[in-house]
């Protein structure tokens, strides 16, 4: 067990990050909530940890969804010390006019929507114990811009805005930290990035690294956009 154990809740866990994370956090004592829109995937995370981890589907664009979501991890694993909203959609490949409306508004939906939603029902518990900080995951596709992905980077430009806006809402005993999660090879990246996503590291790799910087945030980085280190330089 470790011997500062946290609750950790993770959207989004049944590949890519989400599921490095879920893993890896495990794998250092602390205790896991974590969602997904895919069943099977939650029922095999919940074959594989069982309590006290808590792992259910849930689709985080759907307010009913994510409130029950938080209810039940709320009542039997308390507010989160570290809520990590990591679930997104990127688009097809294609130039903004030929992206059609309910695919924009998908990724509107997921990736700033559920962002909200999860603030909604789980910071007022957080905010009532008076502890936690809210990590969102960004992209450099959130401070900066490429072709044929416009849709997606729109999304996380808000997720840097709306990360800073609510630190500066927050009280001082709570933080939102925006983080730039770095170039993983992914589903997500090999979407758009082919085979050549296969240059860059592993989910597994890249959460062995990166957990250990994610339980290091305080409120001494409330409102900053940072990088995970995996590079030995990484931007701040």
């Amino acid at each position: 067990m470790a011997q500062d154990q946290r609750v950790v809740v993770i959207t989004g866990v049944s590949r890519g990050l989400g599921r490095a994370m879920v893993d890896r956090f495990i794998a250092l004592g602390h205790r896991v909530a974590g969602c997904a829109r895919s069943k099977s995937s939650v029922d095999e995370l919940s074959t594989i940890y069982g309590e006290p981890h808590l792992f259910r589907v849930a689709d985080v664009s759907n307010e009913a969804s994510v409130a029950a979501w938080a209810r039940e991890v709320i009542d039997r694993l308390g507010p989160p010390d570290l809520l990590i909203n990591n679930a997104a959609l990127i688009n097809r490949n294609a130039r903004l006019w030929e992206i059609g409306a309910e695919e924009f508004q998908a990724l509107l939906r997921v990736n700033v929507g559920g962002i909200h939603l999860t603030v909604r029902h789980f910071v007022p518990a957080m905010l009532q114990r008076k502890r936690g900080v809210i990590v969102n995951f960004s992209s450099y596709w959130g401070r900066s811009v490429a072709p044929e992905v416009a849709p997606y980077c729109a999304t996380k430009w808000a997720v840097e805005g709306l990360t800073q806006a609510l630190a500066e809402e927050l009280p001082p005993d709570l933080a939102a930290v925006v983080v730039n999660p770095g170039i993983i090879d992914t589903a997500m990246l090999r979407s758009c990035f082919g085979a050549q996503a296969a240059a860059y590291p592993k989910p597994g790799d890249w959460a062995t690294r990166v957990v250990p910087f994610l339980l290091s945030l305080n409120r001494s980085h409330n409102g900053r956009s940072l990088t995970a280190p995996w590079s030995d330089n990484p931007e701040d």
